[in-house]
């Protein structure tokens, strides 16, 4: 905790909030007189700090500093650009596109732990690659990222149907020498490489496993540039891994450009080793008023704004500008998410999705656009994000090279007389509506965006009653009922773990259905076979137009309604040194933060 400056109840700083901004009774440089401690923010705590069940950015953002990732994205490049993590380089890859040799630095160790010989860490071997990508085929695993690998390496299914025994070799997956992995694909697949940058591909040692068993969750063992020294249900602590060295920072290598970047202080640290603080205190604080009114009393150092506050930051939306009381006192950053926020809809309850009778299934799916229809996204972005978020249609964001800026806006116009006139064409009428369950995090902002949803069903005629809400109390309990199929409509936030359009895609991939990543059961054969036959293309023309086509299918089949990207407005403390990035390569930032008025 911050030296005069203790963690106070939520209800005393709400009481607070006024005093906090105006006289700004804390610090607004917090910091240990002797230490340099940077108190980070996230709106929830992750169930689990296993890597392969780091399938939400709460979870990624810790993974990927607990563990080492064969592949990162560079702190500042955007575009976003693959660089080399615990790989000594990028990989060797066959003309044919299907064949990777991966070698790995010589240098890393895991940290030191009870798990291993005299509870000395030890060198990461080849052999842990091999380990971590088949352990999240192993049926006691439950990994939540089976889903980027499935059907991809030679033998590696066969493996897992034959009884996933850890002593039995895969044909895709061998150790040419100590350090150096050899990875045999079926078909090409170019976002390999990046799925080795995602959080669920870290690098866990097979004896922590062995020796953790079913609380490996909370006794991360890896190589990543810090350790975990403290965690309750509030927060984690982060403290160096002294074993880690990856040399000197290369601010130019990493992509910075003086325009962008050289007002947040960065290059005081180019050329240091990194990590650069000798702490980092994780706060998980799930209000946003909550989160906003912590930042004024000075007991966490960054935050994104809340929409509510918006107006006491930004003097203008269009353009989005700082108020110069802001801009003076803070850093700032205001950037597109890199991701998106839709509704689901769960196409294996029958009485919303998928039907034996071709009758009952017409009716749901006119149920499913009349609701789109009806959801007003202009309301939405307006109320919870600051007006500044970009609606569009599908589930390729603006951001990226694939986006269809010549696709109908139809699906994503708030259009309430179409959607009673479906309901009247569809035969729906009052008494007729199915009990719909509609999944929320118990928090006010998650409350509000549900009265919202319900007003405007009522709107075109479908009764408040029919969405019955399941208030989980936090979002991985949330996320476990999508998984388990017990909610019928549900908001969700996906965010791109790399930049290809075939991200967002594989949600509706018929394979990858709950508990993958496929939240929506999603059954429709055409679109599997074409997401296939993208899979293995190269960037391009041929490939780009699949893209659309995929896009085209799940918005005729009204299995979302969506999608809004939001911009994210970050303020953080002048005594901070980094940028932050909440979206692809979530976390990886946290290595290169520095504090300019600490001492070390």
């Amino acid at each position: 905790m911050r030296a005069g400056c203790p963690l106070l109840p939520v209800r005393l700083v709400l009481a607070a909030m006024l005093a906090a901004w105006l006289l700004a009774g804390c610090s607004d440089t917090p910091s240990d007189s002797k230490r340099a401690i940077y108190h980070h923010v996230l709106q929830d705590a992750p169930g689990s700090l296993d890597p392969a069940h780091a399938g939400n950015v709460y979870a990624a953002t810790l993974s990927v500093n607990l563990y080492d990732t064969l592949y990162r994205y560079k702190y500042l490049a955007r575009p976003h650009e693959l660089a080399p993590n615990l790989a000594a380089g990028m990989p060797e890859i066959s003309d044919d596109g299907r064949v990777y040799i991966i070698r790995l630095r010589d240098d890393a160790r895991f940290i030191d732990d009870p798990a291993f010989p005299g509870q000395t860490g030890r060198t990461v071997v080849a052999g842990d690659v091999i380990y971590s990508l088949k352990r999240h085929f192993h049926p006691s695993t439950r990994s939540q990222g089976a889903w980027l690998w499935r059907d991809r390496i030679v033998g590696l299914d066969d493996w897992a149907n034959a009884g996933a025994d850890f002593a039995r070799a895969v044909p895709g997956l061998r150790a040419l020498d100590t350090h150096t992995v050899r990875v045999e694909l079926h078909e090409p697949y170019p976002q390999f490489p990046h799925t080795l940058a995602m959080a669920l591909s870290a690098i866990v040692p097979k004896e922590a496993v062995d020796f953790y068993g079913r609380s490996f969750g909370v006794n991360p063992v890896g190589s990543g540039p810090f350790r975990l020294v403290d965690r309750d249900e509030t927060k984690v602590v982060l403290e160096p891994h002294p074993g880690f060295d990856r040399g000197p920072l290369d601010l130019a290598g990493e992509g910075f450009s003086e325009h962008a970047h050289a007002r947040y202080g960065l290059a005081s640290l180019d050329g240091q080793d990194y990590p650069f603080v000798d702490r980092i205190v994780v706060h998980f604080i799930n209000e946003p008023t909550a989160r906003w009114s912590t930042f004024l009393a000075g007991q966490v150092d960054t935050v994104m704004v809340p929409p509510d506050q918006a107006r006491g930051v930004l003097v203008s939306n269009d353009p989005p500008r700082f108020s110069p009381h802001i801009a003076d006192r803070y850093h700032t950053l205001i950037e597109p998410e890199a991701g998106f926020v839709f509704y689901g809809f769960n196409m294996d309850n029958p009485e919303i999705g998928y039907n034996d009778d071709p009758q009952r299934e017409a009716m749901n799916h006119g149920l499913r656009c009349a609701m789109r229809d009806a959801f007003d996204w202009s309301s939405r972005n307006n109320t919870f994000y600051h007006g500044l978020g970009q609606v569009f249609p599908g589930v390729i964001p603006p951001f990226l090279a694939e986006y269809d800026a010549r696709l109908s806006t139809a699906s994503i116009e708030f259009r309430p007389e179409s959607g009673r006139q479906r309901l009247a064409r569809h035969g729906w009428k009052a008494g007729s509506f199915p009990r719909l369950t509609y999944g929320l995090e118990a928090n006010i902002h998650q409350r509000q965006m549900f009265e919202q949803f319900r007003a405007q069903m009522l709107r075109i005629g479908i009764p408040g009653e029919v969405f019955q809400p399941a208030v989980f109390a936090t979002f991985g309990e949330m996320v476990r009922a999508i998984d388990n199929r017990q909610l019928d409509v549900f908001f969700y936030g996906w965010t791109m773990s790399y930049p290809d359009a075939q991200y967002g895609l594989q949600l509706f991939y018929g394979p990858n259905a709950a508990p993958g990543a496929n939240s929506f059961n999603y059954a429709n054969p055409e679109f599997d076979r074409l997401f296939e036959q993208a899979s293995s293309m190269l960037p391009g023309p041929e490939r780009t137009a699949l893209y659309h086509r995929l896009n085209e299918m799940v918005i005729d089949d009204c299995v979302i309604i969506g999608s809004l990207s939001r911009t994210r407005v970050h303020l953080w403390r002048q005594n901070i040194l980094m940028a932050p990035n909440g979206g692809i390569g979530a976390g990886y930032f946290l290595r290169f933060v520095g504090m300019e008025t600490a001492s070390r």
